[in-house]
């Protein structure tokens, strides 16, 4: 690391997150072993993956966002919404034919919040595929107007495939965006905030 402070925040997160994870899994926070995914998506060991949990963490500035799921996998992701002098170039860049037209047609005021939510939605959806950024981000569209339900609209242009995950949008702290998404539709979000 870079700097001290985010070195310092890693290992509380890492943790905190060995201390939950320790829980679900009863074993004590030392124990829980860690996998890593080709892309590098964190699992738990194949000794204690038949526990059936699931997670995934993200963090932004100072904030860490952590997701677990039981035999589901699950994504998530956060970001601090500010404006970008380079958000346009960036959303032409990355983001689907759909998702530009309607970033564009946004009021200005709003363009921090839309840019952040569909980043949001997209980084957790190729976090819960675990692919990273090897999937291209202009391959799928999500929701991304401020006040929209976030929502997976389509997978290389199938809704079908879109439908088999359940993407929700979360306000974990003022000036965030934050979105996670697992697999099925019936599942139901509760969220505990660490003080």
């Amino acid at each position: 690391f870079y700097f001290e402070r985010d070195r310092a925040h890693y290992i509380v997160a890492r943790g905190l997150l060995r201390q939950i994870l320790g829980r679900y899994i009863s074993l004590p926070p030392e124990k829980v072993a860690f996998a890593y995914g080709e892309q590098g998506k964190p699992e738990l060991a194949a000794s204690q993956a038949g526990s059936g949990v699931r997670f995934n963490i993200s963090h932004n500035k100072g904030v860490e966002l952590m997701a677990f799921a039981g035999q589901r996998e699950v994504g998530v992701d956060i970001e601090q919404i500010r404006p970008l002098e380079d958000g346009e170039q960036i959303a032409q860049r990355f983001f689907s034919a759909r998702e530009v037209a309607i970033f564009t047609a946004v009021p200005a005021a709003q363009k921090p919040e839309a840019f952040f939510n569909c980043w949001t939605r997209k980084e957790a959806f190729i976090k819960v595929i675990g692919e990273g950024l090897s999937c291209p981000l202009d391959s799928f569209d999500v929701t991304l107007r401020p006040g929209d339900p976030a929502k997976l609209l389509q997978v290389h242009g199938s809704p079908e495939k879109a439908n088999r995950w359940k993407l929700q949008n979360l306000n974990p702290t003022p000036c965030y965006a934050a979105a996670v998404i697992a697999e099925g539709q019936s599942w139901r979000l509760q969220t505990w905030q660490h003080p």
